[in-house]
Parts: C-alpha cells; structure tokens; sequence
C-alpha cells in the first residue's frame, strides 16, 4: 500500500486549511523530558537567576549533510552567506520558496569543508534533500529523527545539554577546571571532560550567556552526571518540557512558521513526494484567526527579522522574490505584553491561570480592525504576565501601541472567519522583539 503524500491529504480533505486546521490543538512540548523538574516558574527563574540545565537531546531531527556539493547545495537553497561561513560556526539556516515565503529555519553547524549538520524541525531537512536529489548535487545524507519519531526507537546519536544563566559561566569552570576558550556567539569550541571529547557551542537564551554541549551519545550520562554534581552548590535546575518551550517569546526566535509550500503549482512534485505523516501535513493551525487561504498564514524571513542573514550577492531559489520585498514588509514582529488583569479574568477565571503555551493564531485588533495575529504565546513568570510573539502591521508596531488579543478558537470552515463569536478580548501593549532587552542588543554583538 502506497504511503499517502501531503498532496493526498490535500486533495482528500479539501484544502490545506480543511486539512491543518483543529481547533484547541495541544500545544507542542519536547518528548522524552520531564514536564516539570522542579515547577515551570521556579525553572524560568533559573536562567534568569541563577544556572539552568536543559536538555536538547531528543527532540531536534538532525541530517548531516556531506560531499563535494555540500555548500553549493545549501547556499543555492538558502539566503544565507557562505562565504563566510567558518568550520565549527552555526547559523541559522533561512531557505524559501520561490515566491519569497520562509519553509522554516533550522540551526546549520559546518562540521568540516564539505560536512554540515542540520538541525531542528525537519521541513529545512525536507526541503534540501528533496533538492539536492532532484538537482543531481554529488552529495549524501544521513539523518537521525526525534525520538518521539525515531524508527525502531532507540537513543539519539548525539546529546545536547544547554547550560544558561548568570552563573553559566562559573559552572562551566567548575566543571572543565577553568574557563572555556573565549568563543564567539554561534561558534563552537572542542572541549574533553574526563577524556570524552565533545564540542562547546556558545549560545545564549533569553538574553543570557550559556553553552551548548554537543557529543556522541555514549558520552551523554557521564557529561549530564558532571553538570548535575557541579551546579549543586550553585542551584543548579534542570529545565523541563513545559519551561523550555518558553524562553522564545523572550528571545525573538518564532518557531515553526507555517512552509509556504501548500499552493504554489511549481511545488506539487513537491508536495507529492512528502509524507501526509510528517512535520507539513500534521502540525497544527488553530486560534481566533481563522482565513480559507493557508497563503494569509505564510511569512517571509523579513516579518521573522531575518533580513540580516539574507545576502544577495549569491544566487539562490527565492532571491528575486525578496529582493523585491526588501523594503516593503507587510508586518513586523513585535511582543505583545497582554494585561495581568485580563490574563487572570479570562484564562484564568479571576485567579492564577498557571502555565499557559499557545502556538494559536490569534487576532490582534486595533480600533481600525484587524493588525496583525499572534504566533506563540506563554507565561513568563519573571515578567508577571504572558507574553505573545506576534506579526503585526508596519503602522502599529511602534512601541506602547495599545491593541486587543482575541483568545478563542474559530471552529473552521464552514463558520464565516468574521462572524462574532464572543471570544474574549485582552488588552496588550506592543513592546520590541526580542522582549528582553539584552537578548535584543547585547547578546550577539560578537558574532
């Protein structure tokens, strides 16, 4: 029996949207981690406070990709600038369609002249494979799944362990016996921990100074044991599933927009050669904005603020459609910093809502109507409120603008996108992205 493709999903239910959109859709969380280690607020304090551990190991889908087309293969199918682009440096892989609109991001690791490691949610992966297969590029893939997908089960090849806070720093020297090599942002660092080799990436998150620690999985309990020893006389946390998929609403990063691939006729190969079962055909739209058209869901790489990493001086699919949108884009990114009060009155009832994490498209309304949507949403408890990574219109980005969230789900087709439907409303002030202050200025200035 032949797998189905996307395209028959497509075409059985209808539409893309018929076929995306399900209303109160469980928000993603990482597998395999504990939701909660010691309580949601106490891990978001953590790396604002103090040292935080989290773990990174099973839910990112991995490809390395190598051979003598490899850079050519990335570059032609993505905006990024490849000639600079160092061995042991990442960056956050940008590829889109031809008509300009993002496919998704993922984190791109160049790991040797012609070897790189692609990283994060698999439609980047999709979309360079697929392309490099079809183009004849002389180049090999070798992939490792999530382990919520990884066939057979089984462990990862490759454990990952951030370490973030303002007390980073000082756990990493207790735990190598000095400090790490001085090491730009986005570059990596080889480091050896009781003769395991493994390599230092040096990140950040909500605008605090960290590590990645990346290495062979057979290294993963001796190097996790290690952390956990040496940060307990600094209270160390570890960070579960609920908290980690939080620290983007401060940091700026939107994850998984939706791929611009469901409608433009040049991609039904496309289409047909993915799986209905994969990351294109089972995420989920859902929220108070609710359009007919999968299209009014698409964004560009300047509306994620991406327009930095693009680099036109080569060539590659999509650059006459963004060269075009340069300086024009239809919405910016901002946060949303909704009321206290009317979180509590509406999510809530008059008390503590909790944990609240929505990746819904909500509406953002102002009193000429609709501005702009939401695209992921979350308490921050250092802040005392939820925030909301939104997409909004160019002339109410400025912040202190006031709007309204509609918090609801549209049921779909067949109820007018427009009709009434009672949804509570929220008051939200616009504030800049990244919300955090540091992560917004500071944070990558030595790239």
């Amino acid at each position: 029996m032949a797998i189905p493709s996307l395209q028959d999903g497509i075409d059985k239910a209808g539409s893309p949207i018929r076929l995306l959109w399900q209303p109160n859709a469980e928000p993603w969380t990482p597998e395999v981690v504990e939701r909660e280690y010691t309580g949601w607020r106490q891990e978001q304090a953590a790396w604002h406070e103090g040292v935080a551990l989290l773990n990174l190991s099973h839910h990112m889908y991995d490809m390395w990709i190598e051979g003598p087309d490899a850079t050519r293969v990335l570059a032609d199918h993505g905006v990024n600038n490849f000639e600079k682009f160092a061995i042991g440096q990442a960056k956050q892989y940008v590829p889109v369609t031809s008509r300009g609109n993002i496919v998704t991001d993922g984190i791109l690791a160049r790991e040797g002249e012609n070897k790189y490691l692609l990283s994060g949610i698999p439609a980047a992966q999709h979309w360079v494979q697929y392309h490099a297969e079809k183009g004849g590029y002389d180049v090999a893939f070798e992939t490792d799944a999530s382990s919520a997908f990884r066939p057979g089960g089984g462990d990862p090849k490759l454990f990952r362990y951030q370490i973030q806070g303002p007390l980073a720093a000082e756990l990493v020297e207790n735990v190598f016996g000095g400090p790490l090599p001085e090491t730009k942002f986005f570059h990596s660092t080889p480091v050896t921990l009781d003769g395991r080799a493994f390599r230092a990436l040096r990140h950040g998150m909500a605008g605090q100074a960290g590590f990645e620690f990346i290495g062979p999985w057979e290294h993963a309990g001796h190097v996790h044991e290690a952390f956990l020893k040496a940060g307990e006389p600094l209270g160390l946390i570890q960070v579960g599933a609920l908290a980690y998929a939080t620290p983007s609403v401060e940091s700026g990063w939107i994850p998984s927009p939706v791929p611009g691939i469901y409608t433009d006729p040049e991609l039904a190969e496309y289409r047909a050669h993915l799986p209905l079962f994969g990351i294109e055909g089972k995420r989920p739209l859902n929220g108070s904005l609710f359009s007919e058209d999968i299209e009014d869901y698409y964004v560009s790489p300047y509306e994620l603020g991406y327009g930095k990493l693009i680099h036109f001086a080569h060539d590659f699919v999509g650059r006459d459609a963004l060269l075009k949108a340069k300086d024009e884009p239809r919405r910016r990114k901002v946060t949303l910093v909704l009321d206290p009060e009317d979180v509590r009155a509406v999510l809530g009832e008059g008390q503590d809502p909790g944990f609240v994490l929505s990746y819904a498209r909500h509406r953002v309304e102002s009193a000429a109507g609709l501005v702009g949507m939401t695209m992921q949403s979350a308490s921050i408890d250092p802040v005392g409120t939820v925030l909301a990574q939104t997409l909004i219109d160019a002339e109410h980005a400025a912040p202190g603008t006031e709007v309204t969230v509609v918090w609801g789900e549209h049921p779909g087709s067949g109820t007018d996108p427009e009709a009434d439907l009672g949804f509570p409303r929220i008051r939200a002030t616009v504030q800049p992205s990244p919300f955090n202050e540091h992560a917004r200025t500071l944070y990558r200035r030595n790239r």
